[in-house]
């Protein structure tokens, strides 16, 4: 390895650790739910609000972080951002009562999306277009470990110190990274004083970005393909458990193995990008997941899949994710250098409010069978296949009727 890719392994290393925080503040407290359910005298189904409102600061926060980054630099937000989440971790762990600690958690979501989208932004600046596929793709690869690891590590921590010193491990975690930052991290695209913060100029900014047709295009179809895992979280707690008969331990082992599915494919990624466009690649990856997904749906309702056939199809499912997520992110943030932490803020925030929406519709839909998961996990690849198509056919029939009507102009 020489100097050059060292130094770049290195960044890639910290943006990923960036990038994990909210993941790991996602999965490393699960364990603990019922250990928080009764020393806050609530249910387990009030805890599960705070994990909502996680989710729903992640979405929110990244909107805000966009602007800022490009307005202040990416460093001076990204600080903020860490010491919020530094500080309502410590919150969230000496809380004593659920309506806090859910606060808490909207607080600590606030703060930790900043590492995301300061990741996204970084690779933009501090990669060449041409590399940034594969720097998301080695981020991801960093990301994929995370669901392997938090819930592990957050039994064993709740088991021995009990649940509120997740929080604070959280927190230290969080702090040795923001002296990574501030040490090691190059400080990418600086400030842009010409950039307003005022609503209207924001809105704006945003909508000035959405107008690309290639980051409209990619996100949309990105974002609703990556939001499939999400429907696969959201019910293969039950769908393992409560119908395959699992134990908790049994089913974090097969969460950990399906985990594993991304980790594979970002490395695959990687050598594909050597010999095809990320264009390709997300097209054909598309066209697989929607395959797997039709089997899948049609094996849950003829009860074909035993346990493990079940495990087997959703892993080769999931490894598409690996290949979709770094492709269609580094197609949407391509065409910005200007506004890259704004473009990097939508695109986040859609993933993730994808997301949000594709959970909630796999509870709606619960009928104590895997049903609503594979139909959600397939409509979810399916449906980016269309938008992709669909979206490619309009740009190019515009540009068509744009060239006609010049040819018209100069005869």
């Amino acid at each position: 390895m020489t100097n050059k890719n060292r130094y770049y392994f290195f960044i890639i290393l910290i943006l990923g650790s960036l990038a994990t925080i909210s993941p790991f503040s996602i999965d490393m407290y699960l364990p603990g739910f019922p250990a928080i359910a009764t020393d806050l005298n609530t249910t387990i189904d009030r805890v599960q609000l705070s994990l909502t409102a996680y989710l729903i600061g992640i979405a929110l926060g990244q909107l805000v972080y966009g602007p800022l980054l490009d307005r202040f630099g990416r460093k001076t937000p990204l600080y903020i951002g860490l010491i919020i989440y530094i500080l309502a971790s410590v919150g969230c762990a000496f809380t004593q009562s659920v309506n806090s600690l859910i606060v808490m958690r909207f607080l600590q979501a606030i703060g930790g999306c900043a590492g995301i989208v300061a990741a996204q932004a970084l690779v933009r600046d501090l990669f060449p277009v041409t590399k940034t596929a594969q720097a998301l793709s080695l981020i991801i690869l960093v990301i994929a470990v995370s669901p392997m690891i938090a819930p592990t590590v957050g039994a064993y921590v709740t088991a021995v110190f009990g649940w509120h010193a997740v929080f604070i491990v959280l927190a230290l975690i969080t702090l040795m990274i923001l002296v990574a930052v501030y040490f090691f991290l190059p400080a990418g695209k600086g400030a842009d004083p010409t950039l307003s913060l005022k609503p209207g100029a924001v809105l704006s900014n945003f909508y000035s970005v959405i107008r690309n047709p290639q980051f409209f295009i990619y996100t949309l179809a990105g974002g609703l393909a990556t939001a499939a895992p999400f429907a696969y979280i959201a019910g293969s707690a039950d769908v393992f458990m409560n119908l395959y008969g699992v134990t908790e331990t049994q089913y974090g082992w097969i969460f950990a193995i399906l985990a594993s599915a991304m980790i594979g494919s970002t490395q695959l990624n990687h050598i594909l990008l050597k010999k095809f466009k990320s264009e390709a690649i997300i097209k054909v990856t598309l066209w697989y997941q929607g395959v797997v997904g039709i089997l899948l749906v049609t094996g849950v309702y003829f009860h074909w899949f035993s346990l493990i056939g079940l495990i087997s199809f959703l892993f080769v499912f999931l490894t598409g994710q690996g290949l979709l997520g770094p492709n269609s992110g580094a197609l949407s943030l391509a065409p910005f250098t200007k506004n890259a932490g704004s473009a990097s803020a939508l695109m986040g925030s859609w993933r993730l409010g994808a997301g949000g929406i594709i959970s909630a519709l796999v509870s709606f839909l619960h009928n104590q069978t895997a049903m609503p998961m594979v139909a959600v996990m397939c409509g979810c690849a399916v449906g980016s296949l269309i938008i992709l198509y669909s979206g490619n056919t309009v740009v190019k029939h515009r540009e068509k009727k744009l060239v006609l009507e010049q040819k018209s102009v100069l005869s």
